[in-house]
């Protein structure tokens, strides 16, 4: 959430959920490290995570687990605020989401959001199954409103598939995580095939995540900027667009038609833009995509788009107009990224002058629908 003065917010002051109403989070982070990974880890992967967990650690950044090269200055605290940026374990995220009013949380991973960094294939998919076993057995053995999104390592789709039936099953695993942060090929291409196949075989929507960094491949070739202010913007919406875009172009909407797919962390204001410019550009280039049925606006209207981090301009008037634009009324899920340094609250989504049963659909009721959610909500 922004730090804005509080007199530039007079009139948009977060209002108190209503009582009664559910809160489903579609964006939370554990933090896994190396240490924790160790127990989970078959040889001789085992033996790199044994050694590299004697590295000091600095926040979302493990040498040769998760590697980025930061070359801007790290975020600023909120003002006043110094409280930590980790969860690591279950009965502290319970505790954290109870204080924001937030009834079901699904789990994502802090370091392994740079997993798609890795270049070898064999030590990315044996990073990701080690997550997986912990993530199944440290935080979602309680019913305790913890939902997990496994990942899949996007180095090997075939093991990436395997790993999706591997944990269809569990009553807690309720999401694909797709590491889209340096990921090369994007995910149009038709190498992830087997790993779509399976998630369409199972019923489990797939969630693509993006975070920042510097990489020689479009949209996180980042080099040029100075700032971290214009690098979050690119790498977090583009990375979205880019891959957007390349689902599109294989028709991966078309081939496999009962595929949820969802976009987390860059916001929803690209979504109408991109949504246009491809009508556009598909009216005059249909021929390219002649697998594609309908306009791509269709399809789009048929994906779903996490909040955070939430747009928020001086009038909220204009969140409710972007959100029509694309039927987002029936396709944004709220998401707070905590614990990161610029989560948002859910009374964030009570501030956009939407009628009280689009704050439910946004703050519940399409997220339950995308996760396939049985139990009441």
């Amino acid at each position: 959430m922004s730090n804005v003065k509080e007199s530039t917010l007079e009139g948009r002051a977060p209002k108190k959920l209503p009582k009664g109403d559910k809160v489903i989070d579609v964006d939370v982070h554990a933090h896994e490290t190396p240490a924790a990974l160790i127990p989970y880890c078959e040889m001789p992967w085992r033996k790199s995570l044994e050694l590299i967990s004697k590295a000091p650690e600095r926040y979302l950044d493990i040498p040769f687990f998760a590697p980025q090269m930061a070359v801007w200055s790290p975020p600023f605290p909120q003002s006043g605020s110094e409280r930590r940026q980790v969860v690591t374990s279950a009965s502290q995220m319970r505790k954290d989401l109870d204080e924001l009013g937030i009834d079901i949380g699904v789990i994502f991973p802090d370091n392994l959001l740079l997993l798609a960094a890795l270049r070898d294939g064999d030590y990315a998919t044996a990073v990701a199954r080690a997550y997986n076993r912990w993530l199944v057995d440290e935080w979602l053995g309680e019913d305790n409103g913890m939902k997990g999104a496994i990942v899949a390592p996007s180095q090997n789709p075939v093991a990436a598939a395997e790993e999706i039936r591997r944990y269809a099953g569990h009553k807690h695993v309720a999401a694909i995580y797709l590491p889209s942060c340096c990921v090369d090929p994007l995910y149009g291409h038709r190498s992830y095939d087997p790993m779509y196949e399976a998630a369409q075989e199972t019923d489990l929507p797939v969630l693509l995540h993006s975070v920042t960094a510097i990489y020689p491949v479009f949209p996180f070739n980042l080099n040029g900027f100075t700032t971290m202010f214009s690098a979050h913007i690119a790498s977090h919406g583009l990375s979205m667009v880019a891959n957007l875009l390349s689902i599109m172009e294989t028709g991966v909407p078309v081939r496999y038609p009962k595929l949820r797919i969802g976009f987390s962390e860059a916001g929803i204001g690209w979504v109408p833009w991109i949504m246009m410019r491809m009508d556009k550009e598909y009216k005059e280039r249909r021929r390219e995509l002649p697998f594609l049925t309908d306009l791509p606006s269709t399809y789009v209207r048929q994906m779903f788009f996490a909040t955070q981090p939430i747009e928020e301009p001086e009038n909220m008037k204009e969140m409710a107009t972007i959100l029509s634009l694309f039927g987002g009324e029936k396709s944004v899920m709220f998401a707070s990224d905590w614990p990161h340094h610029d989560f948002d609250h859910p009374n964030k989504v009570l501030q956009i002058p939407v009628s009280p049963g689009v704050q439910r659909d946004i703050l519940c009721g399409n997220a339950a629908r995308f996760l396939n959610l049985k139990e009441k909500i």
